[in-house]
């Protein structure tokens, strides 16, 4: 069931009178850059991990087959590398609309390669959230991956261009590795 956030996201103003501020992206945000931006580098938050449990109704899946797309879970300990961007606020209008479908922005402390770091904005879809999808094996995964497509394209297609965009990065994510481990093995 999708659960339209648009609302929620603007009734909340996270980032007060500030004309820059950072947005970290962990998942389509990584390979899918639609949004202008200032300047854009590599980032990593702590005690958060990607996990491909948040549905998709809107862009790789549809209501009736929603696909399964990333999100962010709290996880003592953990490590997520993404990308960070430094933007205007303007740009989360059409923002708030792309990631509609449960997310909804919260800050987060990024961490960069050179030791600075910077308090920004994160979208992540909690399991309160009506589309969320919930824990499934790698392989289950894969599966439903491979066999869910949306109005942006299959469900397969998201999953492998991030993998790709990771290991640009030199992240470490075995979750996200081993969907994409399986669903290779389907495609041969």
């Amino acid at each position: 069931m999708a659960q339209d956030t648009q609302a929620l996201n603007q009734a909340t103003n996270l980032f007060g009178d500030q004309q820059e501020l950072w947005l970290f992206g962990y998942g389509s945000l990584i390979f899918k850059v639609d949004f202008p931006y200032l300047q854009s580098r590599p980032a990593t938050i702590y005690n958060w991990t990607r996990r491909f449990w948040q549905g998709s109704h809107d862009h790789r899946g549809t209501p009736s087959a929603p696909g399964r797309v990333a999100t962010l879970v709290e996880q003592p300990g953990a490590t997520c590398t993404g990308m960070a961007y430094l933007v205007t606020p303007d740009v989360f209008e059409h923002l708030d609309h792309r990631e509609k479908n449960g997310y909804l922005r919260f800050t987060t402390a990024m961490h960069f390669d050179d030791g600075s770091t910077a308090d920004g904005l994160v979208y992540i879809a909690t399991e309160e959230n009506a589309a969320f999808l919930g824990p499934a094996s790698e392989l289950e995964i894969a599966h439903h991956i491979a066999n869910s497509k949306g109005p942006s394209g299959p469900n397969d297609e998201y999953l492998l261009r991030l993998a790709d965009a990771l290991k640009e990065l030199n992240a470490d994510d075995p979750h996200v590795y081993e969907i994409a481990k399986h669903l290779r093995s389907y495609q041969k």
